[in-house]
């Protein structure tokens, strides 16, 4: 009986295992078709790569998720699942082919549906990020730096409501920043540095409770900046090289890095701004501010970096002010304070310390008169804050009636004047008829079209290189060994060239124009404009300028434009050069296509156009990675100066597109580059 009863039990015991054998080789075998799955992806992300060296360790035998992190390649997993993949490349990766599609590439990706961090930099990406990025729902980081994305956000983004990280860095994204962008729950870092975006921030940006990095240089922002104040954990704003102003942006004070240099704020500076004791590094420059300069910014508790160059801040300072030991470099220069230079400022050889043009009592010539100052600062004011008006109606209606009247007997005094002034020069003079005509260079909007497009494709030529801005004098004294004899390359009839050494270690060549007549800094504001549009792969490549001025007038005596350094020599050299080893055929073709790139760049890639160039092969340089660059173009400035006259910019050809005739076997005979035909 006993094995009767016994015999169904061993029977259901042989079933259960049965059944958990299957669940387990169930479970092993959907974890080898995962694992299998996302291999797949990953060697499909290689390919749409284009192969780059930094996947040349991926094959179909690799174990994904246990392979050796790089600083180049990470692959991260959990329980059998990919969690995040991070891809770095190079600085001035060229763009991926043109079979290449941004739309493939996310699609491919979305098949890692557990990632939580992706990271994609200087890859060579390009085109419009597509919404189906969406699928990435558990995204938590997502940085896409330093690739040509262009277009808007998409706004299937405002989906992934886990995002923590948004880094859109140096790309070509465009448009308004949409409403949504500020209504992540959960969003600590935002970065969209070196884009195109324009108008003003979005309101909602006041809810980003949790937003500790707030990043928006180099773009096209404009207008007031939102009232911040309630980011109480909010430590890095940077919005440098926008428009943003008038006014001082309301913050909270828990601060660490604030960067407002090169907009178009013309406050005064707050006082709260001095009770920002985690603040470390403050920079107000190249903006309008005006009013008093705080002498306790110096003294902040975690200050290491102040610059308030270039404003219009007044004040006297006094030999006893004292510094946070901590602080490595203040600008105090190009603004109207007087008074002592504070000792504390210069009691440290590890300190940069700079102050001129101000109206300082210290024994640097470059200062001006303490008038000078004091002339300026009653020029200028602080721009009130609004306030409501309570005058009554009555009163406003009578004003508004009085203004009228007055207008009415003025225009009418006018009237007779000019009429009484017209009959004695009809009797006395003989008739006159002058015209007035205002010339236009008109574009066509496929030129204009065109312009738009070189200027987005070609901006990956200038990755690597620091935004265009004004340099110091004392910079570029200090990059010249005060222009030493040893930075001296040469002197041409427009001016001197020197080598020099930039703090950070970076090489310039620094051209010095002496001016032949009085002219303020305003009057050369265009040429300065354009000079900034000249960043291209094939160019050598503007970085700044400089402008040292009189001290009686303060009109321009000298203009120092700062151009890229290329150390390897000219084309001519490379070629026929019997020091070095001449070109292959295939690097000849390259260089070719390079000089055509840099001219159509001249010609329809910035508004207005540089034509007449007149290049030799001797004016094309190489640079370390033997790619070729225009290094002479004609620019307007330098004909100018040299007081030539027709030789600036000429009007847009009808079709700039066949504007240039580029003779290649100008290159490969080793005789001069027949340049640019005008066909009008």
């Amino acid at each position: 009986m006993l094995l009767l009863y016994m015999l169904p039990m061993a029977k259901g015991f042989k079933h259960q295992a049965f059944l958990v054998l299957a669940i387990i080789l169930l479970l092993i075998n959907q974890s080898e078709q995962l694992e299998s799955s996302q291999n797949r992806t990953l060697l499909r992300v290689r390919s749409l790569l284009n192969y780059p060296d930094i996947l040349s360790g991926w094959n179909s035998t690799i174990d994904f998720c246990n392979t050796e992190p790089t600083s180049q390649v990470t692959v991260v997993c959990y329980e059998g699942s990919i969690t995040q993949l991070h891809i770095i490349g190079s600085k001035g990766t060229p763009l991926l082919p043109k079979n290449f599609s941004m739309d493939s590439f996310v699609k491919a990706l979305v098949k890692l549906p557990e990632l939580k961090v992706l990271t994609l930099v200087s890859l060579g990406l390009w085109g419009p990020l597509p919404g189906k990025i969406l699928r990435l729902s558990s995204l938590e980081i997502l940085n896409m730096t330093s690739n040509s994305l262009y277009g808007t956000i998409p706004d299937e983004l405002s989906s992934i409501t886990s995002l923590q990280t948004l880094i859109l860095d140096d790309n070509m994204f465009s448009g308004r920043l949409p409403e949504w962008l500020g209504l992540f729950p959960v969003l600590t870092v935002l970065s969209l540095r070196k884009n195109l975006f324009n108008g003003s921030l979005p309101e909602s940006f006041t809810s980003l409770a949790n937003l500790r990095v707030l990043a928006l240089s180099h773009n096209h922002f404009y207008g007031e900046v939102p009232d911040l104040s309630r980011l109480t954990n909010l430590q890095e704003l940077d919005l440098e090289d926008n428009a943003f102003g008038p006014r001082f942006p309301q913050l909270g004070n828990k601060l660490v890095r604030l960067v407002l240099g090169k907009n178009r704020f013309r406050s005064g500076i707050p006082s709260e701004l001095s009770s920002y004791y985690q603040l470390e590094w403050l920079d107000l420059s190249f903006n309008r501010f005006v009013g008093p300069f705080p002498p306790s910014l110096l003294s902040l508790p975690s200050i290491t970096y102040l610059n308030i160059a270039d404003n219009k801040l007044t004040g006297m300072l006094f030999e006893n002010t004292s510094c946070n030991v901590e602080l490595e470099f203040a600008d105090l220069s190009s603004n109207l304070l007087t008074g002592h230079l504070p000792t504390c400022l210069l009691d440290s050889k590890d300190r940069v310390s700079l102050y001129a043009r101000n109206c300082l009592a210290t024994e640097n010539e470059n200062q001006h008169p303490f008038s000078f100052c004091h002339n300026e600062a009653l020029a200028v004011g602080i721009l009130p804050h609004h306030k409501k008006s309570k005058t009554s109606k009555v009163a406003l209606a009578m004003a508004i009636t009085g203004g009228i009247i007055g207008g009415i007997v003025l225009l009418g005094l006018i009237f007779m004047f000019v009429r009484r002034s017209n009959a004695d020069k009809t009797i006395n003079k003989p008739t006159t008829r002058v015209i007035a005509e205002k010339a236009t260079t008109v574009y066509s909007s496929k030129f204009l079209s065109d312009a738009r497009y070189i200027s987005q494709t070609t901006k990956l030529g200038a990755l690597g290189l620091p935004a265009y801005r004004t340099f110091s004098l004392e910079e570029l004294e200090v990059a010249t060994n005060n222009f030493h004899t040893t930075a001296f390359m040469g002197e041409g009839s427009l001016g001197q060239m020197y080598r020099g050494t930039l703090k950070d270690g970076s090489f310039v060549a620094i051209r010095c124009l002496k001016m032949k007549k009085s002219r303020s800094t305003q009057s050369f504001m265009h040429h300065v404009e354009l000079i900034s549009k000249l960043r291209h792969r094939h160019l050598v490549s503007a970085l700044g300028h400089c402008f040292e001025c009189y001290l009686d007038d303060s009109s321009v005596s000298r203009i120092f434009l700062i151009f890229e350094y290329v150390p390897n020599g000219t084309l001519r050299s490379w070629i026929s050069g019997r020091d070095r080893c001449s070109l292959t055929w295939a690097q000849r073709i390259s260089s070719a296509i390079g000089i055509a790139k840099g001219i159509q760049f001249l010609h329809t890639g910035i508004v207005p156009s540089m034509y007449s160039n007149h290049l030799k092969i001797t004016d094309i340089l190489m640079d370390q990675n033997l790619v070729a660059k225009i290094s002479s173009y004609n620019l307007p400035l330098l004909a100018e100066i040299a007081g030539k006259v027709g030789h600036g910019t000429s009007a847009p050809p009808k079709d700039p597109s066949t504007s240039a005739r580029f003779e290649m076997n100008d290159i490969l005979d080793d005789t001069e580059i027949t340049q640019t035909v005008i066909t009008n």
